[in-house]
């Protein structure tokens, strides 16, 4: 039972992710109705989730370090209890700036306790199949906009912005917390194996403490790929609602844009997290940041709901699928016993770069009445993101483990 436990790890993993990450993320859906009631401007508002991106990656690096000295459980039950502070309040707010303070505070701040903990503690519960594990408890996420999203959506027409995030507040936290209680620390000898056929190699003398594997290449690389990949997309996902209503979808139907994201990211993670196992990560993180970057290209010229559905498709499948791979590179370069902390410190980086998308594309609407120069910068970022991607250093040795019970 405890060797296969690594399965009950994932399957947890992906509820809280969908749970939390739907929850901090359906904000696109309340933008138009929060605007109209309140007089607020959209880059004000969706200001809250540029602070929330930027408090979730500060926050998700001291989550990260504590999951190290203490495991994931405690982490993930204190956040949820502030998700569900933060949305009450938000919910409850008249003022721009306490919206802005509890949903990019309160909420951004327990955003980050979830992929770095979570992540981390599935890493140590496999030896093989390290991809495909980590792609499934993302899979939480890419459900979440078929999930929650449709969801608030329904729930603002019904109740009013305020009462739908509230309800969300309360059935988030009631239903995470009892998940959370699943999630325990993995076996010494699960933890401690490495890769079996890795394109990487890890670091020749493991660091141990934050100021050398923040000085180290392989770190610098890859926070400085997930910052850029972020920063790519973040915008498109966070305006394409608004962008499909601008050109005359009604506010259901471009909600469920990012229905069909999610769920064609539910099959990019299973195909990508496969693909890495076979071929190596840095191949398929590569090609996958390719595609990104032509698909979110193509938004300019679309104006129909049938093409929005087409690029969420292939969207969802490529940032879906390339997501969760940032994290089996960092497994591949460093030990076990600081995972935590390093997927924080990339996580930190990366919601640096997601929080330009968000403000950025509001201001580049309200100063030229569309969004066509969002989807141009963006694509540029991309494609940044995927020549960069080609100095991730190289395999310099094959390790295989001896000891390992497989997961």
């Amino acid at each position: 039972m405890e060797r296969n436990y690594g399965w009950v790890i994932v399957g947890a993993g992906a509820v809280i992710s969908c749970l939390a990450m739907g929850a901090m993320f359906a904000l696109p859906v309340y933008l138009q109705p929060i605007g109209d009631e309140t007089g607020w401007t959209r880059a004000g508002i969706s200001g809250a989730m540029t602070v929330g991106f930027i408090v979730m990656g500060v926050a998700g690096f001291f989550w990260g370090t504590l999951t190290d000295r203490i495991g994931a459980r405690p982490v993930v039950l204190t956040a949820a209890a502030m998700l569900g502070l933060g949305l009450f309040i938000a919910s409850r707010a008249t003022d721009l700036l306490i919206f802005q303070i509890a949903y990019g505070g309160l909420v951004g701040a327990s955003g980050g306790a979830f992929f770095a903990p979570l992540i981390a503690t599935t890493l140590g519960w496999f030896d093989k199949h390290r991809s495909l594990a980590v792609s499934l408890v993302s899979l939480g996420a890419g459900i979440a906009p078929m999930t929650m999203t449709p969801l608030a959506t329904v729930l603002i027409g019904n109740f009013g912005w305020r009462d739908a995030m509230m309800m969300t507040a309360v059935a988030a936290t009631v239903l995470i917390i009892p998940a959370a209680f699943l999630i325990r620390k993995a076996p010494e000898v699960l933890a401690d194996a490495p890769t079996p056929g890795s394109d990487v190699a890890p670091a020749q003398t493991p660091p141990s403490t934050i100021a050398t594997i923040f000085r180290t290449p392989q770190f610098i690389v890859l926070a400085a790929v997930f910052f850029l990949c972020c920063g790519a997309h973040s915008g498109p996902i966070f305006h394409t609602v608004s962008y499909a209503m601008l050109c005359g979808a009604s506010s259901l139907a471009a909600a469920s844009i990012y229905s069909v994201e999610g769920f064609a990211g539910l099959f990019g993670r299973v195909f990508f997290g496969m693909l890495a196992d076979r071929i190596g990560v840095k191949r398929v993180i590569v090609g996958g940041l390719l595609l990104q970057a032509a698909g979110i290209y193509s938004y300019i010229y679309v104006s129909e709901l049938t093409h929005f559905y087409l690029l969420a498709v292939v969207l969802g499948l490529v940032y879906g699928g390339v997501m969760p791979l940032y994290s089996v590179l960092a497994r591949d370069y460093f030990g076990p016993k600081v995972m935590g902390t390093v997927l924080g410190g990339i996580t930190m980086t990366s919601a640096i770069g997601m929080a330009f998308g968000p403000v950025g594309g509001g201001y580049l609407f309200d100063t030229f009445g569309d969004y066509h120069w969002l989807y141009i910068a963006s694509a540029a970022i991309g494609l940044a993101a995927a020549m960069l991607a080609l100095a991730f250093p190289p395999k310099t040795q094959d390790e295989t483990p001896t000891d390992a019970v497989p997961a």
